[in-house]
């Protein structure tokens, strides 16, 4: 019994110790945003925006299409039961813009770019190479953490629109080949029943999402230790702690937006 007591107040301790290194880790890299004007930063921002953007592009393709294909194939069942199949279209644009744009597109780039993150500063920290950096007083959050956050913060909502209308076309196509919409009448109901609040609500989601997912990746890489074990523990934990805080957050962003009167 009270080993159990004793590893669940362990749990709740570096849980604790987690959250408070990574809002820290945020305030201190906003506070270098100025930094960024350097043209070495500016180079890391660049090859840091290529990999989180151009690089998921194969991936982000297949999910989308698929992604939107999915959301027609069955929002078509139901609708074919009362004869309303004619609304596909404002079902599948409205579910990508405002939710599974973005949520798809924060699941990719956590595990493709998060993890990533997670795994090459992890390195870095258990080979001593960040504590060589604080000796040539070289501050981490700048030279290492801020490129990566801002590449994420930034690519995420763009890829999130790539995303919204590729899937957007998919839905269209299973749409016209499963239940004889034609695209035109899909482009009609969609563009009539999607609104702005739908297409910035996604945006912000995106720009939370990417942000988060780079903090939690940056702060469990530069916390991790125990050599090669303790970078694949910090690579696994970047990716769960990630998918916990995009569901929870996608939640009370939506929440925030369409249940609170303003």
């Amino acid at each position: 019994m009270f080993s159990g007591i004793h590893r669940l107040g362990a749990f709740l301790i570096e849980s604790t110790h987690g959250a408070g290194y990574g809002i820290w880790l945020l305030l201190h890299t906003l506070m270098q945003v100025p930094a960024i004007v350097r043209t070495k930063s500016r180079k890391d921002l660049y090859r840091q925006m290529f990999i989180c953007g151009i690089q998921t592009i194969p991936v982000t393709v297949v999910v989308s299409i698929f992604t939107g294909m999915i959301l027609a194939l069955n929002g078509g069942l139901s609708l074919e039961q009362i004869g309303q199949e004619g609304l596909i279209g404002r079902i599948v644009a409205v579910s990508m813009a405002r939710e599974m744009g973005p949520f798809m597109t924060a699941l990719i780039l956590a595990a493709s770019v998060g993890s990533a993150m997670a795994a090459e500063l992890g390195t870095m920290k258990v080979s001593e190479e960040i504590d060589a950096l604080e000796v040539m007083s070289i501050d981490p959050g700048r030279f290492l953490v801020l490129p990566r956050v801002l590449s994420m913060a930034v690519m995420t909502p763009v890829v999130t629109i790539y995303i919204v209308l590729v899937g957007t076309l998919g839905g269209a196509a299973s749409a016209y080949f499963q239940y004889d919409i034609s695209f035109e009448r899909f482009r009609t109901d969609a563009l009539e029943y999607l609104t702005l609040k739908d297409i910035y609500t996604g945006i912000l989601k995106a720009f939370i999402f990417g942000t988060v997912i780079s903090i939690v990746g940056c702060s469990e890489g530069l916390r991790a230790r125990g050599g090669a074990i303790g970078v694949g523990s910090a690579t696994r934990q970047s990716v769960v702690i990630s998918y916990l805080l995009i569901i929870v957050l996608g939640y009370y962003v939506t929440f925030t937006f369409y249940y609170i009167e303003w």
